[in-house]
């Protein structure tokens, strides 16, 4: 039996129904995307899929579109969401650790995203201020309502679905900060690790904060060392994925070197293209390759303009490129090669002016 897939390319008069649709709002590539989805909804169809399945896709389609719509406003604005428990009180360390760090990360220029709600939710868009904030509200049938910060706020987004609210946390943030908290902060901190453990979305600074002489994380931290790594169940470089800190500056000065160089990267087939902010230097240069020759699968790190493959990514087509072959298993040992980027040799011109982060993409390649 044909698939509907088959049937929608075997039929005309619908590919021909898609194509004068999407024809009048796109061309090119996203003309192509567009297409595909519309071809996936008319599949529903020709699959007699359920009542609770269309509800199910329809929602999370209209979800995920209206969060895009609210963020792309600022899609040129890094954001730092920030994660920790409801139910942290005003007087707690946590609370005023989580304002105040909020506070300092906004005055270099970033954004912050919570879930929307209290504790330490609430506790950081206090100290970044309505204006720097999004909140990614859950529906609960307890607990989660919308801190009085953003509440009424535009940004403030409401979800229905957990998956839609995490793909929408991932694809629009630059850095996670996690604050104690429960099961749905430690889902949301082992949910990015995964991500990024296998390399599923782009590798991000993890900050894993804890009030002076606290505990939480160095608790977490032995489990996972002790037990976790001592099982064979993760790999000593997965622990390069993370930092914990105590100390606001820190975790302030991690995030914002984490960008000091390095800018983004896609993957164009087996090729990790990495966009930096300043070419390096050839002495730089030759040092990545010695110190990670380890980590290719074949040739060297090269310096070049941006691939053909890139050319629907206008805004950052000026940005120079590391390219790379490497392997694709232990994302960890990534996370160094860009720390070794930040920390090296660049040629200044006598135009240079700070990077802030234009073209930020908006999803993750």
């Amino acid at each position: 039996m044909p698939s509907s897939k088959d049937a929608i390319h075997h039929d005309p008069a619908t590919q021909e129904a898609i194509q004068k649709l999407v024809s009048g709002i796109a061309t090119g590539r996203r003309a192509d995307l567009l297409t595909d989805m519309m071809k996936t909804v008319v599949g529903y169809g020709l699959d007699d899929a359920s009542i609770g399945d269309l509800k199910l896709v329809s929602r999370s389609m209209s979800e995920m579109r209206y969060a895009a719509s609210v963020f792309q406003e600022y899609n040129k604005v890094r954001k730092v969401a920030v994660f920790g428990s409801a139910r942290t009180k005003s007087d707690e360390a946590d609370f005023q650790l989580a304002r105040e760090f909020s506070r300092r990360i906004v005055e270099e220029d970033y954004m912050i995203i919570t879930g929307g709600g209290d504790g330490i939710m609430g506790a950081a868009q206090q100290g970044a201020g309505a204006e720097k904030s999004f909140g990614l509200n859950i529906r609960l049938p307890f607990e989660q309502s919308a801190n009085q910060v953003i509440l009424g706020d535009p940004k403030l987004i409401n979800f229905n679905y957990f998956f839609a609210r995490k793909l929408s946390f991932v694809k629009e943030t630059s850095a996670f900060v996690l604050f104690p908290g429960g099961f749905g902060t430690l889902d949301e901190g082992f949910e990015v690790l995964t991500l990024l453990q296998t390399g599923k979305t782009s590798i991000v600074p993890i900050i894993l904060m804890d009030r002076p002489n606290g505990f939480y994380w160095e608790t977490w931290r032995r489990f996972m060392d002790n037990d976790i790594l001592e099982l064979g169940l993760i790999s000593r470089s997965d622990f390069h994925l993370f930092t914990i800190t105590h100390d606001i500056d820190r975790a302030v000065n991690e995030i914002k070197h984490f960008y000091k160089v390095f800018h983004s990267y896609r993957w164009v087939r087996d090729e990790m293209v990495i966009r930096i902010n300043k070419k390096l230097t050839p002495a730089a240069l030759e040092n990545l390759n010695q110190q990670f020759d380890h980590l290719l699968i074949s040739g060297h790190i090269v310096l070049r303009d941006a691939l053909p493959e890139e050319a629907d990514e206008r805004d950052l087509i000026h940005l120079p490129r590391l390219v790379l072959i490497p392997h694709k298993r232990e994302f960890g040992m990534l996370r160094l090669l860009i720390n070794a980027i930040n920390d090296s040799q660049v040629i200044e011109t006598p135009h240079d002016e700070a990077i802030r982060a234009p073209g930020i993409p908006s999803t993750r390649d």
